[in-house]
């Protein structure tokens, strides 16, 4: 009341697929959504070596499936309606698997790819995509998680709000990527240009010489 805006509240659990897709009705027809968070995640603090496939498949319900799904339908909405924005939290963790489970970290790096091939297939149509990658952050994750804040460096640990104010910040300067605790852009600058020089050289007709393979010949 206070700003002059009408808040709608839905509840709802994303690893239940018919209370996604209500949402993603929400989503799909109500012409005043123009921006999707896809703040919701878990994570699971088990090695994958000793669990079984069940112990990670609410993980892969709410961290893959709902982001995907969820990220289709905000696309085409916001398109059809002339622009919007997505914003996904991924996660360090999508970029540096060595210090976290592999199956969190798999989740992360599919929203970071995700998210990037979003905006490179929809934001000509005026669809805006950013994604965001906290480190550790003091949230009720990692208690629900099965670890205790207290076992963290704080020197590591930033503070929700802070995490907040500058994924909004990076939102604000038009990144497609946000690292809150980067100091310095241009390093994620040089992490994108060796990735972009290896593109021409991804997909070949012969295996690379150094492996010793003679291609096979097809003919014209």
């Amino acid at each position: 009341e206070a700003h002059g805006v009408n808040v709608a509240i839905e509840v709802a659990d994303l690893t239940d697929r018919s209370q996604l897709e209500r949402i993603e009705q929400l989503i799909a027809n109500d012409p005043h959504i123009g921006v999707l968070v896809n703040n919701a995640g878990m994570a699971v603090s088990k090695p994958i070596i000793g669990s079984t496939p069940d112990d990670f498949q609410a993980l892969i319900d709410l961290n893959v499936t709902a982001a995907t799904r969820l990220g289709i339908v905000a696309a085409n909405a916001f398109v059809k309606r002339g622009g919007g924005a997505i914003i996904n939290l991924s996660s360090v963790l999508g970029v540096a698997h060595e210090i976290g489970g592999g199956v969190y970290s798999g989740s992360k790096a599919f929203v970071l790819s995700f998210s990037r091939a979003l905006l490179n297939e929809a934001g000509a149509g005026g669809l805006r995509v950013q994604a965001v990658l906290p480190g550790a952050t003091r949230t009720e994750i990692w208690e629900r998680s099965g670890r205790a804040l207290e076992t963290l460096d704080p020197a590591i640990l930033m503070d929700v709000h802070d995490l907040v104010d500058a994924a909004l910040a990076g939102f604000d300067a038009g990144e497609a990527v946000t690292i809150p605790a980067l100091p310095e852009v241009a390093d994620w600058q040089a992490f994108e240009a060796a990735r972009l020089k290896l593109l021409p050289n991804l997909s070949r007709n012969a295996p690379a010489a150094r492996y010793g393979v003679k291609a096979v010949e097809h003919a014209a």
